[in-house]
């Protein structure tokens, strides 16, 4: 494997208990550490205290929405939002020097890590072909280069990748840009996370986003959390838990590893409470096998429907039922005939904890089912979503207060993107406002979204790729392929704020482009500027930066998309240059474009922000029928062959999507290392290994043989046959030839591997 991709270097690797307890006084060390080692600890006090604050700036990390009023409580973040704040506003800059100094060669061979700890890119720069040094170039060059290149191509050939943290109104005129341009290869992290949350609900409610706000996870008498990590990937969630637990609910929590975060919960901003050592949040914990979600559900169903035989109307909501759904007597012929002891087995657990967590959804009234990519990156993904669905209708959990559907989404403007049209499918009602309001003929041919992006781009259709924020080669799947096909373009493009992997697997010719972050202030001709989010919840809030970047050399992402659309496309009756100006008039634009924006400068200038319109909680399901839609999906259960293992990729609490901000998974006792396998310890033993043994790890799909090589065994708690490594890490063995069925999603969580001990362990050597 090119060491550029994945250095295989290996440390001195600790093993410590898992932490028992989530949040509370080392939250606060580590938040603390990292304000201090990156910023002037007065002004990244003063810079937190604007954080997820009304009138302030939305986090970078992840979309979990703000408490509804006027004003979020003083500290609403979490320590993995400080450590994002504080590497985005760290006074670390490189610049000419640095890669004067550094070739991407020598690059290549740095960590993910070492990369990220690197500084704030302070100019734009350009890879030559053939140079072996990114060198500075002007702006005025770099928009001259990339429109000279698109101007020579057909529009096809170009690829505009977006990640979750563009804001509403650069993601806008990105498609806008791309569309105009004449191409719907509109690729995006959701394609990579929950693009199957996506279908499934659109088929079946009407709407592929959640139905709840947060008031109905505080009301809500039972939540089933399942794939899913909150402590880690959305923290400010365990806040939500706690107040849903201090109402009288309760918790069920499905997952392979036992997460602290769903355990028990510290809340740092309540003394008290880390004096008593928290709150216990989850009343039940089912660890699953991977990947065997959709058979409990299943299982769940067969007892509630069995039951409700034999007491019509007790433990189905019948009226609801026949009002709001269809398709329920084909589900119930399903059930009817479905094997339960077969669904249990497939789970892994024992009769008594199905039945038992069945007993707590029947005794529920108000039930959310909250989840995340544990869920929606399989090949069944599509289906297991559509059961989670089945089991909210039958119990009339669709529309009510405190219950509904809760998938919860990563990146902080990730639902938001989409909601602007960033999409490898135009929308008609979409095309058709662009046709009206900007008087040119939208593309109408489907686009690539990002696994047949890397299709394309190795297959050598694609000469241009940009990427819109994120680090498309670390986040995506096969990675070998994904860089095969990076390096087949003629140009690549990153706009980015930090140093990435992507920037060192690129095209002949390559450009970064450095962009304002989320804290800064971002002054154009008109005024100080803000832009605007959607969290999980549906809710559009303002975002304004409150950092001076003036030692930089930086444009705004707005601005990056409209000089270049001034460019490239000379013709276009599109006010690029006015757009630049001034966010308000791009705000205008999308509420004449984008159903439930309308008075969006109004609307998104309150305090609270406002609700983006959302039929299934108002009961109204936009479906074929007009009403919510049961499914009756086979079950796939995971039958492994000898020596296969099921393996799932996870974060460390030290990191956020493909950003590391450190080497320590203090939650799961793991320091120092990230190439790590945690697995049974039986199957360790079973594989004549044991704790710190280094092995290879080989995924073998459409006749190609993947290997992860130098990884060390962690004895964990997980189900046996069952394993999990760190993305991206892991990536090297995840296909983009085998993926979610509907969706397209890679299926991260579920790859069947083998685990060989490396060469030079076989000879009794490390």
């Amino acid at each position: 494997m090119p060491s550029e991709l994945t250095p295989e270097r290996l440390t001195d690797l600790k093993i410590k208990p898992p932490s028992s307890i989530a949040a509370g006084l080392p939250a606060l060390r580590y938040s603390l550490k990292h304000v201090n080692e990156y910023m002037h600890v007065g002004e990244g006090l003063e810079t937190l205290s604007k954080l997820n604050q009304k009138g302030g700036f939305d986090c970078p990390g992840c979309a979990w929405p703000d408490p509804d009023g006027s004003r979020a409580p003083m500290a609403e973040y979490c320590e993995n939002g400080v450590k994002a704040i504080a590497e985005e506003a760290t006074k670390r800059r490189i610049g000419a020097d640095f890669f004067a100094e550094h070739s991407v060669e020598e690059l290549g061979r740095w960590t993910d890590y070492e990369l990220g700890k690197s500084g704030r890119i302070a100019q734009p720069l350009h890879l030559r072909p053939g140079a072996t040094h990114y060198a500075p170039v002007t702006w005025a060059e770099a928009f001259g280069m990339m429109a000279d290149h698109l101007q020579a191509i057909q529009p096809d050939e170009a690829v505009f990748y977006t990640s979750g943290r563009t804001s509403n109104e650069a993601a806008f005129l990105y498609q806008l840009f791309a569309r105009q341009y004449g191409t719907n290869n509109l690729p995006d992290c959701s394609n990579m996370c929950h693009e199957s949350t996506s279908h499934a609900l659109a088929e079946v409610i009407g709407l592929g986003k959640g139905s709840v706000t947060l008031e109905d996870i505080h009301q809500a008498d039972l939540v089933i959390c399942m794939g899913q990590n909150p402590g880690t990937n959305h923290p400010r969630m365990l806040s939500a838990l706690e107040k849903m637990k201090e109402n009288g609910g309760r918790m069920i929590s499905v997952n392979p590893l036992p997460e602290t975060g769903l355990i028990r919960f510290s809340n740092p901003q309540r003394p008290w409470k880390m004096v008593t050592r928290g709150t216990e949040l989850t009343d039940l914990f089912l660890q699953v096998k991977v990947n065997e979600d959709q058979s409990l559900l299943r299982a769940w169903l067969k007892i509630l429907y069995d039951r409700e035989q034999q007491d019509p109307g007790t433990y189905f909501d019948q009226d609801f039922i026949r009002e709001y759904t269809s398709g329920y007597p084909a589900l119930a012929e399903m059930l009817r005939t479905t094997d339960l002891d077969e669904c249990i087995a497939n789970t892994g657990l024992s009769r008594d904890e199905v039945e038992e967590s069945a007993g707590l959804i029947h005794g529920s009234g108000r039930i959310i089912i909250c989840y995340a990519m544990g869920l929606t990156q399989h090949e069944n993904s599509v289906d297991t979503i559509k059961e989670l669905i089945n089991l909210l209708l039958v119990k009339g959990n669709i529309g009510r207060p405190g219950a509904g559907i809760c998938p919860v989404r990563g990146h902080s403007n990730v639902q938001g993107d989409r909601t602007m049209g960033i999409w490898d499918k135009l929308k008609p009602e979409l095309a058709e406002a662009l046709r009206t309001h900007y008087h040119f003929e939208p593309p109408t041919e489907e686009g690539y979204d990002t696994v047949r992006a890397i299709h394309a781009m190795e297959e050598g259709r694609v000469s241009f790729f940009m990427g819109m924020g994120g680090n498309f080669l670390s986040a995506t799947p096969d990675t070998e392929r994904t860089a095969r096909g990076l390096r087949r373009c003629a140009m690549t493009v990153h706009v980015s704020t930090k140093l990435n992997r992507s920037h060192l697997v690129h095209g002949r010719e390559a450009l970064i482009l450095p962009c304002l972050g989320r804290t800064e202030v971002d002054l154009q001709a008109s005024g100080e500027q803000f832009v605007s989010c959607e969290n999980s919840m549906g809710v559009v809030q303002m975002s304004k930066g409150v950092l001076e970047a003036d030692d930089m050399n930086l444009m705004s992402e707005c601005a990056i998309v409209c000089e270049l659309g001034r460019l490239t496309l000379p013709e276009s009756q599109v006010p690029w240059v006015a757009y630049r100006k001034d966010y308000d008039l791009i705000r205008d634009a999308i509420a004449a474009c984008i159903p439930g924006f309308e008075d969006y400068n109004k609307k998104v200038r309150q305090p609270a922000g406002f609700y983006l319109p959302n039929g299934p909680r108002e009961r109204r399901f936009d479906t074929a029928t007009g009403k919510a839609q049961f499914s009756t999906s086979a079950l796939t259960p995971n039958r492994l062959e000898e020596g296969e293992f099921l393996m799932t990729t996870v974060r460390s609490h030290d990191q956020y999507n493909t950003t590391i901000y450190g080497l320590h998974d203090r939650y799961r006792g793991i320091h120092n290392e990230r190439r790590v396998v945690l697995m049974h310890p039986d199957d360790v033993a079973q594989l004549g290994a044991s704790a710190g043994s280094v092995v290879d790890l080989k995924s073998r799909y459409d006749g190609v043989d993947r290997w992860a090589r130098t990884f060390q065994l962690v004895p964990y708690s997980i189900p046996r046959g069952c394993v999990a490594l760190y993305f991206p890490e892991a990536n090297v063995l995840v296909p983009t030839g085998v993926t979610a069925r509907g969706s397209n999603c890679p299926i991260s969580k579920s790859v069947r591997v083998r685990i060989f001990p490396t060469p030079e362990q076989e000879n009794g050597g490390q």
